[in-house]
């Protein structure tokens, strides 16, 4: 029988200590369950890259499997709680990471959701977005961001991007902006958080709803502030691959204002309010308790998994620039512009003032007529790489009903054009990066 944890001696910040403070109880026997081994964690769902041989195994993008390794009898013990618990819709490990990733990230009040894309309608939707409203959207990003305006039945207006960062260019916002514009949608892609601040004085100033789709930066920060805290309501993703990411589908929303937090709480459950009654039109749209107690789990390790992403990027950065591929990037004043170096074939992830989370790791090919021999050099070497995102959003055919007949964005459309994303996560190796890193020179 496992030793019981004392809380007053646990090591902070250690699975012992989350144990201990939240449960009172030691950690699962290791050996005695499906999450027990690397290989193993497919039970639970999760992706294991093929291969065994640490130089000529296959380099996924995304390793959910190796990133939670040194964690995984604790997720095994929180996943069989919950089973044995017989509560698995909102329950006491819902309420417990709502508190405890808000406390996180410095909001008075979250609230989990099924997914990052039903945050953002549910967000929305508690800001009273609807009909004959307009909303300013970025060009380049994910899918989500517009789908979520969609549904409320607003109207997406498409803004082009910054060409380093790629957050929405205020100037052009200016340009595209009406008296019918009611919220700016803000995206820090790969968890990018520069300029957070300056969007939200500048939506502030133009009485204008900030919603953030934060599902790329968790743990980002701008001006000293966690990203999604800066506007009226924010959301993260924690999809597999997301910085903080789960086992399955689930997403947070997090607000300081009381009512905007009833209000999501209320939607995510068919619109039913406080008195039991079905007021208005809501979804199913609730985080359930596994995917708590697992996200619980993840939380606290976040601290080390971002030194730990910040330390690869650094690898990945030095590894390009010692073999001539790159040279450090330099953003000049807002990210409107860029340095290189001597012509270099990459540019690397821009080096902001903020504190990035690293969602992705995305190089820019100067010439981008390479983009699909450098992948498919890559792919022969045993190395997945991919594009975030090849489309601009209002390029989509989904979309083609709120397409602006104008659909000039350079910016937005040069980054589709040049940006390849390389793997990058934890539990990628010093070897890995760079064994890429000499992939990439081979194709270059």
């Amino acid at each position: 029988m496992a030793t019981p944890i004392d809380p007053r001696t646990a090591k902070a910040g250690t699975a012992d200590a989350y144990h201990a403070r939240t449960h009172g109880e030691p950690l699962a026997a290791k050996g005695r369950g499906p999450f027990d081994t690397l290989a193993s964690a497919e039970t639970l769902g999760v992706v294991v890259a093929a291969g065994d041989s640490r130089s000529t195994r296959h380099l996924p993008m995304v390793d959910p499997a190796r990133s939670c390794a040194p964690i995984a009898a604790d997720l095994e013990a929180a996943a069989v709680r919950v089973l044995r618990s017989g509560r698995y819709i909102l329950g006491p490990e819902v309420s417990a990471f709502e508190r405890e990733a808000a406390s996180y990230l410095h909001a008075a009040h979250g609230v989990g959701v099924s997914s990052g894309t039903d945050g953002l309608f549910l967000a929305l939707r508690a800001l009273d977005v609807g009909q004959g409203d307009e909303v300013l959207v970025p060009a380049f990003g994910f899918v989500a961001t517009v789908e979520a305006v969609v549904r409320t039945g607003a109207h997406p207006v498409f803004v082009d991007v910054l060409p380093v960062c790629g957050r929405m260019n205020l100037d052009d916002a200016e340009k595209k902006r009406s008296p019918r514009t009611r919220a700016l949608m803000h995206v820090p892609l790969a968890g990018q958080g520069s300029g957070t601040g300056a969007v939200a004085r500048w939506a502030a100033q133009r009485s204008i709803f900030l919603v953030e789709d934060a599902a790329q930066s968790f743990g980002a920060t701008d001006e000293g502030r966690p990203i999604g805290t800066f506007g009226a309501i924010g959301v993260f993703s924690f999809f597999p691959a997301k910085i903080l990411g789960g086992f399955g589908d689930g997403g947070l929303v997090v607000t300081n204002q009381a009512r905007l937090a009833e209000s999501v709480r209320g939607l995510r459950q068919h619109g039913r309010s406080t008195d039991g009654r079905f007021a208005e039109e809501g979804c199913n749209g609730r985080l359930d308790e596994l995917q708590a107690a697992l996200l619980r789990v993840r939380l606290t390790r976040i601290s080390e998994d971002l030194a730990a992403r910040r330390a690869l990027a650094d690898g990945y950065d030095r590894a390009l620039i010692v073999r001539g591929l790159a040279a450090p990037v330099i953003c000049k004043g807002p990210c409107t512009s860029f340095v290189t170096g001597p012509h270099p074939p990459l540019a690397l992830p821009p080096r902001c003032t903020s504190a990035s989370a690293y969602g992705l790791y995305s190089v820019r090919l100067r010439d981008p007529d390479l983009r699909p021999r450098v992948r498919a050099k890559l792919l022969e070497a045993g190395i997945d790489s991919a594009i975030y995102y090849e489309r601009l959003l209002c390029d989509e055919l989904v979309f083609h009903r709120v397409a602006p007949a104008d659909n000039h964005f350079p910016a937005a459309r040069d980054l589709a054009a040049r940006t390849l994303a390389l793997p990058f996560f934890v539990g990628l190796t010093p070897a890995d990066v760079e064994r890429i890193a000499d992939a990439l020179a081979s194709a270059l």
